[in-house]
C-alpha cells in the first residue's frame, strides 16, 4: 500500500494530497511477515518442527537481512584474529628487559677492578634461572649502573600498569607519567569503587553516588558505563578474563607471571583495594567468575598481561555471541542475544540486521503466528489457516480454469447457497419468503396503484410475496489418508504429502463449509491427525504401512456422516506390509504377506458396500504397489492416479472437486 503525504494548498484553508517521494517509504513494515511465514511453512512441509523451521529461517536471514549464520561467521573471524596471540608475553618482555639491564650491569662492573665488583658479579652469576626469582633477587640489589638501575625500575613500573591496566581500561594513559600523584590517584579511584560496590551489594539506592563516582574517576572507564551495573558487568568481565589468563598458562608460566604481579604491588595499600575490589566483584557477579576455560591461543605477536587479558575478555563476548546466536540450547530465543556485546564487537550493520531479526521473530508470535510455551514452539491456527491458503493459491494456479467452477449441482431448490434470483411465492413452497425483497414488491406495487387509481389500502397482496432462489450443492465426507512411513522423507515426498493435504483442508473450510475432512496418517499404524497435527508432524523411522488400519478409521469417518457423500482418497508409495491383529496390535512384515493383503481388502470391500469409491495417489514406482491398487481398483470402481510430485496437489483437489459432485451408489 503505498503512503501519501497531505500538502496545504497555495490559497485556500484545505489540504491535497499526494504520493510519497521523500525517500523510504515511512510507512512501510520493517519485513514481511507474511513471506518470513511461508518460508517457515515450505521448512516445515519438509519435515523439520515448528522450533527448527524458525532456526533454519533466522540463520539463513529474511526479506534482504543477513542471517545468524553469516554473523556467526564474522564472529568465528573476529576469534582468530584474537587467538593469534601469545599470552606469556609480559613474562618475555621483563626477561628481555631485565637481560638489557644485567647487560649494562656486567659492562660496568667489568670496568670496576675493586673487589666488591667481584662480588657483584658472583651474586648475578647466583640469579635464579627462571625471571620472577630473578627480578625478586634483584630487589635489594645495589645496582651499579644507572642504566641499569633505570632498567630495572622501568621493569616495576611496567608491571604495576600491566596489572592494573588488567583490571581498568583506562590505566595506561593515567599511569603513564609514573609519578606518585597518578599512583595516588589510583589508589583514591580504588577506594572509592569498594565503597561503591559494597553498598551497591547491601541493596542501597547508589544512583548519585555513581554519578558522583564518574564525575571524579571517569578516565579510568573509556566505555562510559551509565549505570552501576554496567560499571559492575564491565570490572568483572576482566576480572574473569584474568583469572581465565592465569588458566591458560602453563604451571611454570602461571607461578612466574603470579610472583612477577605480587612483586609489582610492593604497595600493601594498593595490593589490599584490588583484593578487596576481587572479593565485591565475586560476590556480585559470582557467575562470571565460574566455569572459565583455559583459551588456546597461538603463537604469533606477544601481548602484554593487560592486552592479553583484555583480548581474553572480548573472547570471552565473543564466544558467548555464538552461543547465543547459535540458538541450539532448551528455549532458545534472539532476545537472549546480548546486542551491546555485539555492537561491541562487530559493525552496525550486522547490529541492525540481527535486530531486525530479533523483531521479526516477535512479530511473528505478536501477530498471533506463533505460540511459546516454556520451551515449545508451535503454529497457531491463524498461521495454519496461511500456509493453507498460500498452498492452495499455489494448486488453483496450475489447475485449468474451466475446473474451477466445475463442482455445483446447479438444480434450483432447497440449500443454502443463494443465486441472487428471486422466485414467486406457491402454496406448499417450503422455502423461506424474502421479507426485504416482498416489502419491495409491496411498496412499488402501491406507488403505481396510487399514480393510477388512487390509494391502496392493501398492505401485502400475495403476488408481492417472494422467495430466494438458491443452488443445491452436495455434502461430503471426506477421508484423506496420507503415508508417514520413512520412505516418504527419504525420496523428498513428504512435503508435497503435506502441502496437498494442508490446501484441501484450507479450500474445505473456506469454501466447502458443509463438508466434513478427516485427514489419516499411516505408518505401522493409522491415527487421525488435525491440520495443524499434520503441519508438526515429524518423520519417524518406523517401518510398516498400515493401509488396513487407515481404511478402518475412514470408514468409521464416512458412517458418522451418512448423508454426504463418501470421499476416500489415499496418497501412498508402498504397497501394504501391516495390518491390525483382532487384540489391536499391529502386524509388520516385508514383504507382505497373505493376512495383511486380506485383511486390507476385507476393508475394501467394507467401504465399497457403503457406496465409498477409493482413488489411490501413487507416489514412485513400486511394483508391488501397483499390482495391489490396480487390483483394488478393479474391484472397488476406483481410480489409480501416478501424478509427479509437483502435481499431487493439483490431482488430490480436482479428484475432490469431481468426486464431491457424484451420487452414492451401492454394490
Amino acid at each position: 500500500m503505498p503512503s501519501w503525504r497531505r500538502r496545504r494548498r497555495d490559497s485556500g484553508d484545505g489540504y491535497r494530497y499526494g504520493a510519497w517521494h521523500g525517500g523510504p517509504d515511512p510507512l512501510a513494515a520493517p519485513f514481511d511477515v507474511r513471506a518470513a511465514l511461508d518460508e517457515l511453512g515450505e521448512d516445515m512441509l519438509e519435515g523439520r518442527s515448528a522450533r527448527e523451521a524458525l532456526r533454519e529461517l533466522l540463520n539463513r536471514g529474511a526479506d534482504g537481512r543477513r542471517g545468524l549464520r553469516d554473523v556467526r561467521r564474522d564472529i568465528a573471524r573476529q576469534r582468530r584474529r584474537l587467538e593469534r596471540g601469545r599470552l606469556d608475553g609480559t613474562i618475555d618482555r621483563v626477561r628481555q628487559m631485565l637481560d638489557q639491564a644485567l647487560a649494562a650491569e656486567r659492562e660496568a662492573l667489568a670496568a670496576d677492578d675493586s673487589d666488591d665488583a667481584r662480588l657483584a658479579e658472583m651474586s648475578l652469576d647466583a640469579l635464579p634461572p627462571d625471571t620472577a626469582g630473578s627480578v625478586r633477587e634483584l630487589s635489594e640489589y645495589d645496582w651499579k649502573s644507572p642504566e641499569a638501575r633505570a632498567g630495572y625500575e622501568q621493569i616495576q613500573q611496567m608491571l604495576r600498569t600491566e596489572v592494573l591496566d588488567a583490571q581498568f581500561a583506562g590505566i595506561r594513559q593515567a599511569l603513564q607519567g609514573g609519578d606518585p600523584e597518578s599512583m595516588q590517584a589510583v589508589r583514591d579511584m580504588l577506594a572509592d569503587l569498594n565503597e561503591l560496590l559494597a553498598d551497591h551489594a547491601r541493596g542501597e539506592d547508589t544512583e548519585r553516588q555513581f554519578d558522583e563516582f564518574m564525575d571524579k574517576h571517569g578516565e579510568f572507564f573509556p566505555d562510559n558505563p551509565s549505570n552501576a551495573d554496567e560499571l559492575i558487568d564491565s570490572l568483572a568481565r576482566r576480572q574473569a578474563a584474568a583469572e581465565r589468563l592465569m588458566r591458560s598458562l602453563s604451571r611454570q608460566q602461571r607461578a612466574e607471571l603470579a610472583e612477577l604481579m605480587q612483586q609489582a604491588l610492593g604497595d600493601a595499600d594498593l595490593a589490599s583495594q584490588l583484593a578487596q575490589l576481587r572479593d565485591n566483584l565475586s560476590a556480585l557477579r559470582p557467575g562470571m567468575m565460574r566455569g572459565q576455560q583455559p583459551a588456546d591461543f597461538g603463537d604469533g605477536d606477544q601481548l602484554g598481561y593487560g592486552q592479553a587479558v583484555g583480548a581474553l575478555a572480548e573472547l570471552a563476548d565473543l564466544e558467548a555471541l555464538d552461543r547465543q546466536l547459535g540458538q541450539d540450547y532448551p528455549g532458545a530465543s534472539l532476545d537472549d542475544i546480548d546486542v551491546e556485546a555485539l555492537d561491541r564487537q562487530l559493525p552496525p550493520s550486522v547490529v541492525e540486521d540481527v535486530r531486525a531479526l530479533r523483531n521479526l521473530e516477535a512479530e511473528l508470535e505478536r501477530q498471533g503466528y506463533l505460540y511459546r510455551n516454556g520451551e515449545t514452539l508451535t503454529l497457531t491456527p491463524k498461521a495454519l489457516r496461511r500456509l493453507g491458503e498460500t498452498a492452495l493459491r499455489r494448486i488453483f494456479s496450475a489447475l485449468e480454469a474451466p475446473a474451477r467452477g466445475a463442482h455445483d449441482d446447479p438444480r434450483a431448490g432447497a440449500a443454502d447457497e443463494r443465486t441472487g434470483a428471486f422466485l414467486p411465492w406457491q402454496f406448499g413452497d417450503e422455502s423461506p419468503i424474502d421479507a426485504v425483497r416482498t416489502v419491495h414488491n409491496a411498496v412499488l406495487r402501491r406507488a403505481a396503484r396510487r399514480a393510477d387509481d388512487g390509494p391502496d389500502d392493501a398492505l401485502l397482496a400475495v403476488d408481492d410475496f417472494v422467495i430466494a432462489e438458491t443452488e443445491r450443492r452436495t455434502s461430503a465426507a471426506v477421508a484423506l489418508c496420507v503415508d508417514l512411513s520413512f520412505s516418504m522423507i527419504q525420496e523428498d515426498r513428504w512435503a508435497p504429502m503435506k502441502q496437498t493435504a494442508l490446501a484441501l483442508s484450507h479450500l474445505i473450510a473456506t469454501r466447502y463449509r458443509s463438508d466434513a475432512l478427516e485427514i489419516i496418517g499411516f505408518d505401522r499404524n493409522a491415527r487421525r491427525l488435525s491440520p495443524l497435527q499434520l503441519a508438526e508432524v515429524e518423520p519417524e523411522w518406523v517401518q510398516g504401512t498400515n493401509l488396513h488400519h487407515a481404511l478402518m478409521l475412514a470408514g468409521r469417518h464416512l458412517r458418522r456422516h451418512p448423508d454426504a457423500e463418501p470421499v476416500v482418497m489415499i496418497v501412498t508409495d508402498g504397497e501394504p506390509t501391516a495390518h491390525v491383529e483382532p487384540d489391536g496390535s499391529a502386524f509388520f512384515h516385508w514383504p507382505p504377506i497373505a493376512d495383511t493383503l486380506q485383511a486390507t481388502v476385507a476393508e475394501v470391500d467394507a467401504l465399497t458396500r457403503y457406496g465409498a469409491t477409493l482413488n489411490f495417489f501413487l507416489l514412485g514406482d513400486d511394483p508391488g504397489l501397483a499390482r495391489f491398487v490396480d487390483a483394488v481398483a478393479r474391484r472397488n470402481g476406483g481410480r489409480v492416479f501416478t501424478p509427479e510430485l509437483d502435481r499431487l496437489g493439483e490431482y488430490v483437489v480436482a479428484d475432490y472437486l469431481r468426486m464431491r459432485r457424484g451420487r452414492r451408489h451401492s454394490a
